[in-house]
């Protein structure tokens, strides 16, 4: 058994289309076998419900585990083939069952979460340059209500190295002023500043709080922002 971890870095299952797909749970653990190299094989993949993604496989005739199409070093194009149909079919997974999983922070998992809950909205990865920034998108205008961004700290004003994850929402023009303070609310990062503030998703406001403002930028795309903090 062993894992393509390179395959599944920064992605995450969803178990609702892995069992779609034709996976069966057993506990913890999500299984999907298929026979491959004409039948002679049989190819198995777990995925357990925190992520973690192993292959093995099996040589139908002696019912023994065939080790070294997960050993790197093994050559040969009898390996090589194997390992080929084992990577196609991982990737076809990946690519109908995984999502991805750039952010790191408990901040940034909980507005993702509470989004999708609220709005059913799913962030949009739409820059290959900087594959760790998301945006959503209202669904039947399609404009921009909130974007998901990692930034280095000091291009936010914070005088420390490393990246942050940050939440960029709406406001409206009259607004921004008052709320941005260059502390916990600062100007909109890569945005229209006139239109947009940026809050750092380290704590410095609470999560509750970021839920309201959220529900704030999502209803001024609709215009029914009036229900929110006047």
């Amino acid at each position: 058994m062993w894992t393509n971890e390179k395959a599944v870095s920064n992605k995450k299952p969803n178990i609702k289309k892995l069992i779609q797909y034709g996976f069966i749970k057993h506990k913890n653990c999500y299984t999907f076998s298929t026979d491959i190299k004409e039948g002679m094989f049989r190819l198995s993949i777990y995925v357990t419900e925190s992520g973690m993604t192993n292959l093995e496989v099996t040589d139908k005739n002696t019912n023994d585990e065939y080790m070294l199409v997960g050993v790197k070093n093994a050559v040969g194009s009898f390996v090589g083939q194997i390992r080929a149909e084992c990577d196609n079919i991982l990737n076809d997974i990946i690519e109908k069952c995984y999502e991805p999983n750039l952010f790191k922070s408990e901040y940034a998992k909980l507005v993702i979460k509470y989004i999708k809950s609220k709005y059913c909205s799913e962030a949009e990865y739409l820059w290959d340059k900087s594959p760790n920034n998301a945006i959503f998108r209202e669904t039947k205008t399609q404009k921009w209500y909130a974007a998901l961004l990692t930034v280095e700290k000091r291009k936010i004003g914070i005088n420390e190295d490393g990246t942050i994850e940050i939440i960029d929402l709406k406001e409206r023009p009259d607004k921004i002023n008052l709320i941005v303070d260059g502390k916990i609310y600062l100007p909109g990062y890569h945005m229209n500043k006139k239109h947009w503030y940026t809050i750092c998703l380290d704590g410095s406001v609470p999560i509750k709080e970021i839920y309201k403002r959220i529900d704030k930028s999502y209803n001024l795309v609709l215009n029914k922002d009036q229900l929110y903090f006047d």
